[in-house]
C-alpha cells in the first residue's frame, strides 16, 4: 500500500527552504551583516544547499533529515531575536524563524502518511513472520 502524500506540503517546504537560503544570503551580505561589507557568517547557507535538490523532488529521506537540519536555523533565529542589538537583524531573524518553522511543519505533515504506512508494513511483516 503506497501512502497518499500531499504534494502541496513538499512544495511549500521547498519554497520555504529556497526562501531561507535567499534570506540568509541577503541578511548576511547586504541588510544586516555582522561586519560592514559582509562576513563569513554567510557560509551558514551552505548546509541548506545540500538538501535542496531532494526537497525540490519531494524525496522522503531528504525531507526527514533536512527537517532536523532546519531546526538549527530556527534556534539561530530565536537566539538572534533575543540578543541582537540591530533592529534590522532582529527582523531578519524573525523571518528566519517563520521560514524554518514553515519548512519543519510542512515536512512533518508531508512525511506523516509515509511513516504511518511504514509502521503498518512493519506490523504486517512482523505478524506474517510470527
Amino acid at each position: 500500500m503506497k501512502p497518499q502524500l500531499n504534494p502541496i506540503l513538499y512544495r511549500v517546504a521547498a519554497v520555504a527552504l529556497v526562501g531561507l537560503i535567499i534570506l540568509c544570503l541577503v541578511w548576511e551580505l547586504f541588510v544586516a551583516p555582522v561586519r560592514p561589507g559582509g562576513s563569513y557568517l554567510v557560509l551558514k547557507v551552505i548546509p541548506l544547499l545540500f538538501p535542496l535538490r531532494g526537497v525540490l523532488k519531494g524525496n522522503i529521506y531528504t525531507l526527514q533529515w533536512s527537517s532536523m537540519l532546519v531546526l538549527l536555523y530556527f534556534m539561530e533565529g530565536v537566539t538572534r531575536v533575543w540578543s541582537d542589538p540591530n533592529p534590522m537583524s532582529v527582523m531578519m531573524a524573525g523571518i528566519e524563524i517563520i521560514l524554518s518553522f514553515i519548512f519543519y511543519l510542512c515536512a512533518l505533515f508531508y512525511l506523516w502518511p509515509a511513516k504511518k504506512a511504514a509502521k503498518q508494513r512493519k506490523k504486517v511483516t512482523h505478524q506474517r513472520d510470527a
